[in-house]
């Protein structure tokens, strides 16, 4: 199915997403992307359903045909302060207003959001596969998160972050268990698993 050009006519419109949400280590970062309204491209797609390869190459693309886009990211120690729903979100916020054009209206990949300098905003459920901007958000929020944490694993290479990128794999589970954290882990998550087996099942 083609992706969704728009979600309100005649309106600068930004699509919005984040990365990162579900790890142990590292930022959450959020993308904040305005699109030509005939943007199209055949690879355009939910970042989780396109490999590496082409994620990089699509940046390319977002970020030369774009008509703005931008980044903003929450670190591990905000993420501890304020819970990873608020730091998303917050995260989401800073891009926005990094963007070089304010847009009239936001359309946020999944089901909750807080107000930004009151412009409207829709949530939409798996709108990452549903409209381009949404799509092209989630291409850099994941590039550029998969970025830090590559350079992060220089520092800490004992967590296997080049591969997992922080998410909580056993290989990363058990580099915790054995070696502990560091500064780049969210402490307010559950880091340490009590046991740690093979399932045979």
């Amino acid at each position: 199915m083609a992706l969704l050009n728009q979600y309100k006519e005649n309106t600068i419109e930004a699509g919005c997403d984040e990365a990162g949400r579900g790890c142990l280590a590292g930022p959450v970062h959020a993308a904040a992307v305005i699109l030509p309204i005939e943007f199209y491209h055949p690879l355009l797609n939910d970042s989780k359903q396109i490999n590496e390869k082409n994620r990089y190459l699509l940046r390319e693309v977002i970020e030369r045909e774009a008509l703005a886009w931008a980044v903003g990211i929450c670190s591990p120690e905000e993420i501890d302060e304020m819970n990873i729903l608020r730091a998303s979100i917050t995260a989401m916020h800073r891009a926005v207003s990094n963007l070089a054009i304010m847009p009239d209206h936001l359309i946020i990949d999944g089901n909750r959001f807080y107000p930004y300098r009151k412009i409207p905003y829709t949530t939409i459920i798996k709108g990452d596969a549903k409209y381009a901007s949404i799509a092209a958000a989630s291409i850099l929020a994941k590039t550029y998160r998969d970025d830090f944490m590559k350079k992060a694993h220089e520092e800490f290479p004992g967590y296997g972050w080049s591969k997992n990128m922080g998410y909580p794999t056993r290989q990363h589970k058990m580099a915790i268990n054995e070696q502990g954290i560091c500064h780049y882990h969210r402490k307010s998550f559950r880091l340490f698993d009590e046991q740690l087996k093979i399932d045979f099942e």
